[in-house]
């Protein structure tokens, strides 16, 4: 069976194709952390974000449809403006990050994997992820050679990311479904938990309040926004402080505008906006799935 699509346009209202945006991609809002994170670092720049929340979660998916999907969304991403593409989700990155690389050999990638080296450090660690994730040969990797002589407690969260999308931070139907997830780590003595997931990080506060201090919690957003950054400057693209200069070889806008849209219901965006002001504060557009 083929996978559905969504036959994106390149977006036009209002955009134009060389304002040099960094391109963010996610099954919903999870990857807005990511997203956050790189505006907090990187004040200068202008995102261009896309929840494909029409076919979310995806990791319970076929990993065809996930390509799929991964393949067309960048194809926007690319013909919208984006200079750089980040795919601020790790089932997707553990899916198609190599095959988009290749496809577009032009384009830097930035992709989301499990914090698990610096996981290393705990004797007892928690790995949530989803199940496509978790049994991706990139997360094996890394936990064959990070993790190998310590007891892994993980859990593909069935559920989670849908409640994320729906729920605020502080929810009690959150708080209970993170205590069925976490609570027999935490009784055989977890002292380390990897967010393999970037919806994750969005309720790190409901995460902590039920592990307790005791615990440490690793969010791999911060170390995704200094790659970005780096690339940018390795390959010259780069907003420049200067509106007389030019980025590179491109021909960037000055004004710093974030735009979000989504192939299903913009309110999940609009709800997690409101508590994150390095983005909420320079939105431009917030568009749902007819206007694309």
């Amino acid at each position: 069976m083929q996978p559905a699509t969504r036959n994106l346009q390149p977006a036009t209202r209002n955009l134009q194709p060389a304002t040099c945006t960094i391109g963010v991609f996610d099954s919903g809002i999870g990857g807005l952390s990511v997203a956050n994170a790189i505006s907090g670092l990187l004040p200068r720049e202008s995102i261009l974000y896309v929840a494909d929340n029409a076919r979310a979660p995806y990791g319970p998916q076929p990993a065809e449809s996930i390509l799929a999907y991964s393949h067309e969304i960048t194809r926007w991403l690319i013909a919208t403006g984006a200079k750089m593409i980040v795919v601020a989700c790790n089932t997707a990155t553990s899916i198609a990050i190599d095959s988009l690389r290749e496809r577009f050999p032009e384009i830097p990638f930035v992709g989301l994997e499990p914090a698990v080296k610096p996981a290393a450090a705990g004797r007892r660690v928690g790995v949530l992820a989803t199940a496509a994730t978790l049994n991706s040969p990139r997360y094996l990797a890394l936990k064959e050679r990070y993790l190998a002589d310590r007891p892994i407690y993980e859990n593909p969260c069935v559920g989670l990311v849908p409640l994320i999308e729906q729920e605020s931070s502080g929810s009690q139907v959150l708080a209970a479904k993170l205590h069925t997830i976490l609570d027999p780590m935490l009784e055989d003595g977890l002292d380390t938990l990897v967010l393999g997931c970037t919806h994750y990080p969005m309720i790190r506060e409901d995460i902590q309040a039920v592990c307790g201090s005791g615990v440490t919690i690793i969010d791999p957003t911060p170390a995704a926004a200094r790659q970005v950054r780096r690339l940018l400057q390795e390959h010259d693209l780069e907003v420049e402080a200067s509106p007389s200069l030019l980025s590179g070889n491109f021909p960037c806008t000055r004004v710093r505008a974030h735009n979000f849209f989504a192939t299903g219901s913009s309110q999940p965006l609009q709800r997690a906006l409101l508590s994150l002001p390095s983005l909420n504060d320079h939105r431009r557009l917030l568009v749902p799935n007819q206007s694309l």
